[in-house]
C-alpha cells in the first residue's frame, strides 16, 4: 500500500472515529472526502458555514472530484453534535477564534499531502476561515474561493447585538428542509467571526498575496453588501488575479447559496463559476477584456484567441460572462481606457 493510500485511509478513519465520539447529529454533518487513488494537481479544502455542516459542499465537491481534484470538507469544531439544543442548552460552538484557526491550519497541512496546489474556500464564516488562512499562509495556498464571506451583517442593530449582547438566537430559516445543522446559537459564538471579518478586511489593504474569487448574491439578506463590495475591490487592487461576481436579484439566491436544498435553484451555475476560477489563470482586467470583446460581437473562443489567453482560460468562464452585468463590463473597459 502506497504512502498516499495510507494517508487518505488514515484521514477518513480519524474523522470517522472523532465524529462517532460526539455523537454526530446526522450523516449529512459528517466530514466529506472525495479522494482519487493518487495525488492530484489541485486539492480543494472547503469550510462550511456557521452552525451548518459539510453537506453544504457535497455538490461542488462531487463536481470538482469529477474534474480530477481531491476535495476535503471537514466538520468544524463544535458543529454537527447530536443533542436537544435550545436557549437553555445551546449547542457547543467554540467562542475562541484560536480553536477555529488551529483547526483550519491543521487541515491545510493535511491537504498539502494530497496534491500539488491547495485551493481553500468557504461559505459565510467558512469564507472567513479560508481568507484568514490565505492571509497567514500565502506560500502554501494557490487560490481562495469566498462564498458570501461574513465581513459584517446587513443590519446595524444585529451587528450591535452580535458585538455586545450574549443572547441565544434562533435562525429564521431553521425549518428549511435543506438545513441539517443547528436551529440556533449563543451570540458570542458568532462574534468571533464578525471580529475576524473586520480584521481581514483591513489586512487585505496591504497584505494579499493569494488571489481570491468572491461570489455573493444581491438577494442575500445576511451580509452587508456595501462592505463586501469594498472588500472585493480591495482584493482585486492588491491581487490582480482576484475576481468578483454578484448574482443579480433575478436569481433570488439566498445566503445559503451552496445547494439547491438550501434555496439556490442555480446551484450548478454557482459551481460552474467556481470551477472557471480554479481552472483559469488570468487577471480581472483580462476577464473584462474578454467580456468587452464579446459585447462587440465576437464569440468567446475568438475573443480568448485574439487576446492570446487560450492556454490560461477555462471554457467555463464563458458561462460567467454570459450572466454578468453588461454595464459592469462596459464601465471596466472605460476605466481601462481612461
Amino acid at each position: 500500500m502506497s504512502d498516499y493510500s495510507i494517508t487518505t485511509a488514515a484521514i477518513i478513519q480519524q474523522a470517522k472515529s472523532l465524529e462517532e465520539t460526539l455523537p454526530i447529529r446526522n450523516d449529512a454533518c459528517r466530514s466529506k472526502f472525495f479522494f482519487h487513488p493518487h495525488p492530484t494537481a489541485k486539492v480543494c479544502l472547503f469550510f462550511h458555514g456557521f452552525t451548518a455542516g459539510p453537506y453544504q459542499f457535497e455538490p461542488i465537491g462531487e463536481t470538482l472530484f469529477d474534474a480530477g481534484y481531491n476535495v476535503l470538507v471537514p466538520l468544524q469544531p463544535g458543529h454537527g453534535v447530536a443533542g436537544n439544543w435550545n436557549g437553555d442548552n445551546p449547542p457547543p460552538l467554540p467562542t475562541e477564534r484560536e480553536i477555529y484557526q488551529e483547526f483550519a491550519l491543521s487541515w491545510l497541512k493535511v491537504a498539502q499531502q494530497l496534491g500539488q496546489q491547495v485551493i481553500v474556500g468557504g461559505l459565510s464564516t467558512g469564507g472567513n476561515l479560508a481568507a484568514t488562512l490565505a492571509l497567514e499562509h500565502p506560500q502554501q495556498i494557490e487560490k481562495a474561493l469566498l462564498f458570501a464571506p461574513y465581513i459584517s451583517g446587513n443590519n446595524a442593530i444585529v451587528n450591535f447585538i452580535v458585538e455586545v449582547i450574549p443572547i441565544y438566537y434562533e435562525w429564521l430559516n431553521k425549518d428549511n428542509p435543506g438545513n441539517f445543522g443547528y436551529d440556533g446559537f449563543q451570540i458570542p459564538a458568532l462574534r468571533i467571526f464578525l471580529d475576524m471579518g473586520q480584521e481581514m478586511a483591513g489586512r487585505i489593504e496591504n497584505n494579499l498575496a493569494v488571489p481570491m474569487f468572491i461570489i455573493s448574491s444581491e438577494s442575500d439578506q445576511a451580509i452587508n453588501q456595501s462592505e463586501l463590495q469594498d472588500f472585493s475591490r480591495a482584493t482585486i487592487k492588491q491581487q490582480p488575479k482576484s475576481w468578483y461576481y454578484r448574482f443579480d436579484k433575478i436569481f433570488d439566491i439566498p445566503h445559503t447559496m451552496m445547494t439547491d436544498a438550501e434555496g439556490n435553484k442555480y446551484q450548478d451555475l454557482l459551481i460552474t463559476l467556481a470551477k472557471a476560477y480554479i481552472e483559469s489563470d488570468i487577471t480581472w482586467a483580462e476577464v473584462m477584456k474578454i467580456g468587452y470583446q464579446i459585447l462587440q460581437g465576437k464569440t468567446f473562443d475568438t475573443a480568448v484567441t485574439e487576446l492570446n489567453l487560450t492556454e490560461r482560460v477555462s471554457p467555463d468562464l464563458s458561462v460567467m460572462l454570459a450572466v454578468m452585468d453588461k454595464q459592469m463590463i462596459i464601465d471596466a473597459h472605460n476605466n481601462f481606457q481612461a
